[in-house]
């Protein structure tokens, strides 16, 4: 696999999403919590998505529950939380594990691509996030603590 576009998942609502839908733009991809300290996180992410709408970029959510049990729902749940609290349009997909014998295969990809804190290819938390440019290519890994505000002007860049 050479490109993030190489990949698919589920959808939230159950349908096989294959990840080259989204080639030619850049990405955004988070692993988010609904019981988390940062899931507040969902309203910037959710305002990158509209204020990029027009332009070659998407936000893509993965619910993880690997983190302190922060994501107990089943899909239903999670979909309707995340539109009646945050009203999130982005494309969210089903849960996954993003650590593990059993992590996704785009987190086994991702977190090769671009290690974390002392180059460790865990994920640590919650809204651990990746931005890749349009070729597919990870340029970037944020921390939790990273505020979606706070990636703009890589997008920007990107875009």
């Amino acid at each position: 696999m050479t490109s993030v576009y190489d990949f698919s998942a589920r959808a939230i609502d159950g349908a096989d999403v294959s990840l080259d839908r989204f080639r030619g733009q850049a990405l955004l991809i988070v692993n988010t919590a609904s019981k988390c300290g940062f899931t507040g996180q969902y309203d910037g992410l959710e305002k990158l998505h509209r204020d990029f709408a027009d332009a070659p970029f998407e936000v893509l959510g993965f619910p993880c529950n690997q983190f302190g049990q922060q994501e107990p729902g089943r899909a239903s749940e999670i979909a309707a939380f995340c539109a009646s609290s945050f009203d999130v349009t982005f494309p969210l997909f089903d849960k996954i594990e993003v650590n593990g014998p059993n992590r996704h295969p785009l987190y086994a990809w991702l977190t090769k691509q671009k290690r974390g804190f002392l180059g460790s290819q865990a994920i640590k938390w919650n809204f651990t996030k990746f931005l890749t440019d349009r070729e597919g290519r990870v340029i970037a890994r944020y921390s939790p603590q990273t505020e979606p505000e706070a990636i703009k002007a890589d997008i920007e860049k990107l875009i």
